[in-house]
């Protein structure tokens, strides 16, 4: 099976196991940048982990919005994208595509850096990283990457390293649900591929609003789910981004991006 059938089955079945565990690990206290943090600067990778990643995938800048990040991604040039999905070794590898919500929120922030300039960001569903390494790019003074595969964790060292950054914390646990963590700005990515993931991501975005009045972006380049979902009437378009030839093509005929403002109701019964 080629990747690009592997990919159909990220973007298909693969994403409700994929939402099923989001769903099941439960956060646990507030966050804190000290206790939460699988990995943050100095920490060292797996050294077969980061041999294997650094074998398997290709560091590139091109084909998507962003050319001033570099990435390690799985392209047309890697092994696994002609191997059976079975045989990678480490789950399924949603942090190896760079999908067109991040995308969008990546080029957001790296073209209007006061967005982020000396805030402090969560990235939620970070993936490969590049919407946290854009806001470090562009100023923020604390950035959190969060992401339930411990996999894309050292994925996004290595990117950082890629783009001559120190690596940011990182956390790999399930937060939705937790308690409000205190965020000047929360940034989130193609999450809304399953209902009852989208309804959690609801009701916590808006404890975090109305505990903290944190601001709240949100990529994605109009997948069903997202639009037909109850949150989509309390979003406000920021912008619009026209995808690359590549990305429209990995993405089965999906043709741009947009980033939403989150501005919910004042009822949390929404």
């Amino acid at each position: 099976m080629a990747f690009h059938g592997w990919k159909w089955l990220l973007l298909l079945g693969r994403q409700t196991t994929l939402a099923k565990v989001w769903r099941s690990r439960r956060g646990g206290p507030s966050l804190c940048w000290k206790r939460c943090c699988h990995w943050s600067r100095g920490k060292s990778l797996d050294p077969e982990v980061r041999a294997f990643l650094e074998e398997n995938t290709e560091v590139t800048n091109r084909g998507h919005l962003t050319p001033e990040i570099r990435l390690r991604l799985l392209t047309p040039r890697c092994r696994f994208w002609r191997e059976k999905p079975d045989l990678w070794p480490y789950g399924d590898p949603f942090w190896a595509i760079y999908w067109p919500g991040g995308q969008a929120l990546s080029r957001y922030i790296l073209d209007n850096p006061h967005v982020v300039k000396g805030r402090s960001v969560l990235d939620l569903g970070s993936g490969c990283g590049a919407t946290a390494i854009a806001a470090v790019m562009s100023g923020a003074s604390q950035v959190l990457a969060n992401d339930i595969d411990p996999i894309a964790g050292m994925a996004m060292i290595l990117n950082c390293e890629l783009n001559h950054l120190n690596p940011f914390p990182i956390t790999i646990k399930n937060i939705i649900n937790s308690e409000a963590g205190h965020w000047d700005l929360i940034v989130l990515g193609d999450m809304f591929y399953d209902e009852q993931l989208a309804d959690g991501l609801h009701h916590w975005l808006q404890k975090c609003i109305r505990t903290h009045q944190t601001e709240v972006l949100i990529g994605d380049p109009g997948r069903h789910q997202f639009l037909s979902h109850s949150i989509h009437s309390q979003l406000h378009k920021v912008i619009e981004y026209s995808l690359p030839e590549n990305t429209r093509q990995e993405n089965y005929g999906l043709t741009s991006s947009i980033v939403w403002s989150y501005q919910p109701s004042n009822s949390l019964d929404n």
